[in-house]
């Protein structure tokens, strides 16, 4: 199964029309799509909810071969701690998607990661769909700070408190 993500506080209409373009093409791959609040549009060839409660959002990403989702930390961080491929796709400021490139930033930092592809456009988002089977997750994230920041902020902070 495929989880796409758009987040709890904006539609992304050019997501869930890409996705919903591209099941109608592969009837064959499930599709189950949080489309967000507001969403102007409704899928006809994907499963979908606006929003989705945080224990029903976990399980959907145990069970999903992949992740499809804007550049958002939260769901990038989920993906990688269950070691799950995504493929993320920012919002863009000058589509009025969102309010800054945030995201855009995001998406060029972390799309370096073992796990993570960028899906620049909608033809990129196809193209990556299309490689959905042979993606391959992250080696995961821990659910704590490395010892290595650790002791940076300990310098950053001028402490020898124990964090």
């Amino acid at each position: 199964m495929i989880f796409v993500t758009v987040g709890t506080q904006l539609p992304f209409e050019r997501l869930i029309v890409t996705v919903d373009a591209w099941a109608a093409d592969h009837p064959d791959a499930p599709v189950y799509a949080q489309i967000g609040p507001g969403c102007k549009l409704t899928p006809t060839h994907v499963e979908h909810a606006e929003f989705v409660s945080p224990d029903r959002a976990d399980q959907l990403f145990r069970q999903a071969r992949v992740i499809v989702s804007h550049a958002g930390m939260g769901s990038i961080l989920t993906a990688l701690k269950y070691r799950k491929p995504i493929i993320i796709m920012p919002r863009r400021a000058d589509l009025g998607e969102h309010r800054n490139d945030h995201q855009w930033a995001t998406a060029e930092y972390l799309g370096k990661s073992p796990g993570v592809s960028v899906a620049w456009s909608e033809h990129e988002l196809v193209a990556a769909l299309n490689r959905y089977q042979s993606m391959q997750g992250g080696t995961g994230i821990s659910e704590y700070a490395s010892p290595e920041l650790i002791a940076y902020l300990k310098t950053f902070i001028g402490s020898e408190t124990e964090l």
